[in-house]
């Protein structure tokens, strides 16, 4: 029992659901809902319901107005409970129409409870917002040639219906949400981390440029307090306007166009410490390795008190099979290096080298005493390390949808997961060696599909050439 639970935890959903419905068929049903969805929505905002009672027959000035005249008939029946009511006093009297009655102190009581109860049982607003994607069930390469009705796993349009996003950082997946602030932006705090799955709050609210109302699906690098970076995955709100309604090559776009616009924003100089809830100081990817490659402690000692960096992860549009083959996989495993900004403050003066000037002493005990200055702050550039976590694949022509969806499918690198389960392949075996991860399985598909093509093409110019050859003789 024990190792059919271990297995169904690292197969695919569609193995655990139904084993007759493949992650390519849900995938076409998900993708013409959405187009459904759109064109119903598309239609509604276009208000064509008023228009449906309009005719060319002849104009209703042409026609006589009928006065409709209705009497009091209706209301014979309550006139007369009102008064036979007034007529026997001993009757219970009935209450009238405008007549409120009046409430009990228990009833009041009960509803209170439950209106409680039914607010403690509310769901987060931002609760399972995020666009998580399925892992790609793809087949082992074991079995050559596929038997008849089985494919590899790979969807049949990889090479112009997808787009790719690579190297995936390691992180927390979340959501930055932004509200209307009273205040100078980038000052006063703006800014909200929301978990994926029950939509708390990760870290307190913080300032940032980025614009009011606008929605972010990041990933909160493993090692922010050092770098302060966010990874910025997807666009969902801006501004207010909902850009998660548009295909996904725009949507990756409009994110990168739109952060490069955001003015640059500078790290506190004097960090009062961190600013993590209770709920997430206790998560242990805060006290992983740091990854500056610079060793001095000055540098090291610096801690952002929330993210500053709002960096893009990059996509790629072209999904051919050499291109995926020679380019993107290698990136989806490559160490991305970026550079951030962390502040230096210059140590203060020291008083033991040069003796104190005399002064004259004042008498300042009656005027309120002021602050020091605070220090001139120093910005300097820090190469980081960017381990990446596996590669993502969207459908392009897919809008942006809340939840578990087959329009987007996840390639991790390896299988993060206890030391028990660090032996399971995608469905419940134990491989015999690493090149059975998800990502080296991937490649060695997209490999094969690439040289199955290139055969085909040979094959089809040889037998061109062979019947040229035959008409010139």
């Amino acid at each position: 029992m024990a190792t059919d639970r271990k297995a169904s935890y690292k197969a695919p959903p569609t193995t655990i659901t139904d084993t007759f419905v493949s992650q390519e068929t849900r995938r076409s049903k998900a993708l013409e809902d959405q187009k459904r969805r759109r064109a119903q929505k598309v239609d509604s905002s276009r208000q064509l319901d008023l228009f449906a009672d309009l005719s060319l027959g002849p104009s209703d000035d042409d026609e006589e107005n009928e006065i409709v005249r209705e009497g009091v008939a209706p209301f014979v029946s309550m006139v007369g409970l009102s008064s036979s009511s007034s007529q026997n006093p001993e009757s219970p009297p009935t209450l009238g129409l405008l007549e409120a009655k009046e409430p009990s102190r228990g009833s009041n009581k009960t509803r209170k409870k439950k209106k409680r109860g039914k607010a403690d049982k509310k769901p987060n607003k931002w609760a399972d917002k995020c666009m998580y994607a399925e892992l790609l069930e793809i087949r082992n390469d074991d079995v050559w040639p596929l038997p008849e009705g089985m494919t590899d796993g790979l969807p049949e349009d990889l090479e112009s219906g997808w787009v790719a996003v690579a190297p995936v950082p390691v992180g927390k997946r979340c959501l930055a949400v932004t509200h209307q602030s009273s205040g100078v932006v980038g000052v006063v705090p703006n800014t909200s981390l929301r978990s994926r799955v029950l939509g708390k709050s990760l870290i307190v609210p913080f300032p940032s440029k980025l614009p009011p109302q606008t929605v972010l699906d990041c990933i909160l690098d493993t090692n922010w307090r050092d770098n302060g970076i966010l990874h910025v995955l997807d666009v969902v709100q801006w501004k207010g306007q909902d850009v998660g309604d548009c295909e996904t090559p725009f949507r990756f776009w409009w994110r990168d166009t739109r952060l490069a616009e955001l003015p640059r924003s500078l790290p506190p100089s004097n960090p009062t410490g961190p600013s993590l809830s209770a709920s997430t100081s206790k998560t242990p990817w805060h006290s992983r390795s740091r990854s500056f490659t610079n060793s001095s402690p000055t540098l090291k000692a610096y801690h952002f008190p929330y993210p500053t960096s709002f960096l893009p992860i990059p996509y790629h549009t072209n999904t051919a099979l050499p291109h995926l083959s020679s380019y993107i996989i290698p990136l989806a495993r490559s160490v991305r290096l970026v550079s951030v900004d962390v502040p230096l403050t210059s140590p203060p003066p020291s008083s033991t080298h040069e003796p104190a000037s005399p002064s004259m002493d004042i008498d300042n005990s009656n005027s309120p005493s002021t602050p020091p200055p605070p220090p001139p702050m120093i910005l300097t550039s820090l190469p980081v390390n960017l381990q990446s976590d596996g590669l993502l694949l969207y459908v392009a022509q897919a809008s942006y949808e809340p939840g578990t969806s087959p329009l987007s499918s996840w390639i991790p690198i390896g299988i993060n997961s206890d030391a028990e389960d660090k032996d399971l392949d995608l469905d419940g075996t134990s491989p015999s060696s690493n090149a059975s991860r998800p990502l080296d399985l991937f490649e060695r598909l997209v490999t094969r599909r690439l040289v199955t093509s290139q055969a085909k093409l040979n094959g089809i110019s040889h037998t061109l050439e062979v019947g040229e050859m035959e008409m010139e003789t």
